[in-house]
């Protein structure tokens, strides 16, 4: 049956729908791991709560890739070129090992006032936010695709910005214990906005070939 609807969707035009959906599939993993993360650092959730349900998010991100590269194996048709879409998802899976490596090492490190962390975490969650709405552009309004690329790479250069603050703070004063903590993680928080851009060059670049 999957066949058949494939060459149905072949003939009459249509894309895989099975694709954006795992990589949408992806994204709420993704998006879900960052509210967590701003959760941790809101005091909503607790640290050690917080890395136990990471887990659980990263294993749902891993199904949707798994679920991705399986569908790429067999789709007749691809809203961009299969390079692409596998750039794309790679980068989206670094988006969610960078989030849990933050959890993670908060729950290691035990780092005072992490709550100066929200407006990169907000940041974050536009990125994500405007990965999502490229996805779902693709083959409703491709034409949409790259501003909506062009969001989230203004996201993920808005989060490096604020790194270099951050990192400028931290080595203005004495560099304790607890401030090499503080540049451990915001540099987690870097790299997520350095994946984040890779994605939306990813898809950006897919959608121009079109």
């Amino acid at each position: 049956m999957k066949r058949l609807r494939r060459i149905r969707d072949l003939m009459t035009g249509r894309m895989d729908s099975a694709l954006t959906e795992a990589l949408l599939g992806q994204l709420e993993a993704t998006k879900e791991g960052a509210w967590l993360a701003m959760a941790m650092i809101g005091g909503e959730v607790g640290r050690t709560g917080a890395h136990e349900q990471m887990r659980a998010i990263e294993h749902l991100g891993d199904e949707e890739r798994a679920r991705l590269v399986d569908e790429l194996k067999t789709a007749l048709v691809t809203p961009i070129d299969r390079e692409d879409l596998f750039r794309l998802s790679r980068s989206i899976d670094d988006v969610l090992d960078s989030l849990r490596d933050f959890v993670r090492e908060s729950h290691l490190y035990r780092v005072p006032d992490q709550i100066r962390f929200t407006p990169l975490l907000d940041q974050v969650i536009v990125g994500i936010d405007a990965l999502e709405n490229a996805v779902r552009d693709l083959a409703s309004r491709p034409s949409a695709v790259v501003q909506d690329a062009l969001e989230a790479k203004k996201a993920g250069g808005a989060i490096r910005r604020m790194y270099q603050y951050e990192i400028s703070r931290i080595f203005s004063g004495e560099l304790t214990a607890d401030a090499m903590k503080q540049r451990e993680l915001v540099r987690r928080l870097e790299i997520v906005g350095v994946s984040i851009g890779d994605a939306a060059d990813a898809i950006a670049d897919g959608a121009m070939k079109r």
